[in-house]
């Protein structure tokens, strides 16, 4: 692998030769390796091919909860998201004991409680998380869903980014099958608030709690907002945003 310090950078491959970029930074290598025919074939790549199937399983499962959390997912993320969760699946993956290598799953995986915790804590945003947001106690109750933050000063114990005047609160509980895919999620109310002094109790009840099969996911959304002549605005395309998996069950 070497840089490209020329002044014309390409991508995409001129004969033996593959230019790409990685990181703002121009790199080429050299055309080679096995096919992908005999990968798919011969006997001696049998391992490669046990990882590769696992390696795409856990990829899809991690893109079945982004679809399953639906906005949420698109209001607080970052730009390695989809790298973080493959990993964090292919974690809960390995919990899967009772599969043979190369299709174990993560829904078998997350059934035992090293699978779930691997899960819990997960900030979709890691530029923005939970802990770095948040500095009062809450408590969760997996019975009705009910999120509490009691006696929150906003402006005291929420780290807001510049600019920001206002901050939401908002729950889900999120029922998820990685099996059959299906999936039900309820949310809370929104609760809207004036970053000052006056202290306000949050209490996010979702509607009513998703059945079915899989597991369930407890989420927290935090926002920011700039408030500018009476009309609220997002911040900085959300990119302040938390949301975060309080418990799985």
């Amino acid at each position: 692998m070497a840089r490209v310090n020329g002044l014309i950078k390409i991508e995409g491959t001129v004969e033996d030769l593959t230019f790409y970029k990685k990181e703002g930074v121009s790199y080429v290598r050299r055309k080679g390796g096995v096919s992908k025919e005999r990968i798919n074939s011969d006997s001696n790549f049998v391992r490669t091919r046990e990882n590769n199937n696992e390696f795409g399983h856990s990829g899809t499962s991690g893109k079945i909860l982004r679809r399953a959390l639906g906005s949420m997912a698109l209001k607080a993320k970052d730009s390695k998201l989809s790298s973080r969760l493959l990993a964090v699946m292919s974690q809960i993956k390995n919990m899967d004991t009772v599969s043979a290598r190369g299709e174990r799953k993560v829904s078998i995986g997350l059934s035992t409680p090293e699978g779930k915790q691997a899960l819990r804590g997960f900030n979709f945003n890691a530029k923005s998380t939970l802990s770095g947001v948040l500095m009062a106690p809450y408590t969760l109750d997996t019975t009705t869903g009910t999120i509490t933050i009691p006696n929150l000063l906003t402006a005291e114990q929420i780290l807001f980014p510049q600019g920001a005047t206002h901050v939401s609160f908002q729950s889900s509980v999120l029922m998820l099958d990685f099996e059959t895919e299906n999936s039900e999620m309820f949310y809370s109310p929104s609760i809207n608030l004036p970053l000052n002094m006056t202290a306000s109790s949050v209490l996010l009840s979702p509607s009513q709690m998703p059945t079915g099969s899989g597991q369930q996911f407890f989420m927290l959304m935090i926002s920011f907002y700039q408030q500018v002549n009476g009309v609220q605005y997002s911040l900085k395309n959300e990119e302040y945003n938390v949301l975060c998996i309080l418990d799985v069950i």
